[in-house]
């Protein structure tokens, strides 16, 4: 047991009159203390419980975001035209909607914009598609690799997966705490806001309840972070919604007030739609593979919807409307479709190139 531990435990779990929020010092040693397994599995449990009741700060959050950026992996920069672009999205998936960020990062990445991307296996406690089982589908399976060959693909065709059970595997051994305990602990928070790159990148975190987002941007602002966006997204994600106005936060280094509210209305731009509903894994990947296909269907026009609005914030076009037709083109001239082709063959490159030198 950690006597350390159970004092930060006890500040927090001391009930809504006499608990106390942690400093970003002491959430960043109760977070180191979890992610090397210094707590025993009672006080782990105990903490993500509590601190889900009590709510988590900003600060709090920063200092967990603090441990994982001392305990966890990170990409390097790379060489490229365009600030790489992570988009951190809910571990759990998605259960309702179609995923879209797959197809936003193939356009992206066909425009030359570097994109990082995070996640893991199904998890706790909606258990919806992850990212991982999508790439898998669309033959891409970012798994197996190390974190030096997923730096090379990287390099190599400007998109990036870090898989936590692989990767981080500290952060991975507390995913079963979240079955266990049947809630999302504070970490599912901290990770739409930490940025797996090492690096100045323009980082893009969803949300679905408002206080999320301030959380959000109390935690950037003690971390120093200059760049980045929230999106009141689909399923908590960064993907925009067309049945309703897209509620976005822009924050814009050096200009006073840094932080843009910026309200999207579909039907402003003729995207107005019900959103693609999910439907099986199988027809998922059909769908996505028919978009990339350049065949125009609601998930392609979810797509151009989407790939413009980032294309325009990445700074591959100047204005909205040019990034909707960049992202049209890039989807109907089939660049998109080479792009995953491209990555499939740099997967398979360094994979062949470690079963070589297992040889040798």
């Amino acid at each position: 047991m950690s006597d350390a531990f159970r004092e930060l435990l006890r500040k927090i779990g001391s009930g809504p009159h006499t608990s106390e929020n942690l400093t970003r010092q002491e959430a960043a040693e109760a977070t180191r203390l979890m992610l090397l397994q210094e707590a025993t599995p009672a006080q782990i449990g105990a903490f993500m419980i509590a601190h889900r009741i009590k709510r988590p700060t900003g600060e709090e959050l920063a200092g967990m975001l603090d441990a994982y950026d001392q305990l966890g992996p990170k990409l390097l920069p790379i060489q490229a035209d365009y600030r790489p672009i992570v988009m951190s999205n809910p571990y759990d998936g998605r259960s309702r909607t179609a995923p879209l960020t797959p197809l936003t990062a193939l356009i992206l990445t066909a425009a030359g914009c570097p994109v990082v991307l995070h996640g893991g296996r199904r998890m706790p406690t909606k258990e919806g598609i992850p990212f991982v089982e999508i790439w898998q589908g669309l033959g891409l399976d970012w798994t197996t690799l190390s974190l030096p060959q997923v730096q090379q693909v990287f390099a190599t065709t400007k998109l990036g997966f870090v898989y936590l059970p692989t990767h981080f595997p500290l952060a991975n051994q507390l995913v079963p705490y979240r079955e266990q305990i049947g809630k999302r602990p504070p970490f599912a928070t901290a990770e739409l806001f930490w940025c797996p790159f090492a690096g100045d990148a323009l980082l893009v975190s969803g949300f679905v309840h408002p206080p999320t987002e301030e959380m959000a941007r109390s935690a950037f602002a003690l971390q120093g972070r200059q760049r980045f966006i929230t999106v009141k997204g689909l399923e908590g994600s960064c993907d925009l919604p067309r049945d309703r106005t897209c509620i976005i936060g822009i924050n814009h280094p050096g200009t006073e007030p840094s932080f843009e509210r910026l309200l999207l209305h579909p039907r402003d731009y003729g995207f107005a739609a019900s959103e693609v509903p999910l439907g099986s894994s199988v027809e998922l990947i059909a769908e996505v593979q028919t978009v990339l296909q350049g065949q125009v269907s609601p998930m392609f026009e979810a797509a151009q919807w989407n790939g413009g609005f980032y294309l325009w914030q990445v700074g591959c076009c100047d204005t909205l409307e040019a990034g909707f037709a960049m992202a049209k083109e890039l989807l109907i001239s089939g660049k998109a479709a080479q792009k995953l082709t491209e990555i499939a063959a740099a997967l398979q490159q360094v994979s062949s190139d470690r079963v070589h030198a297992e040889v040798l």
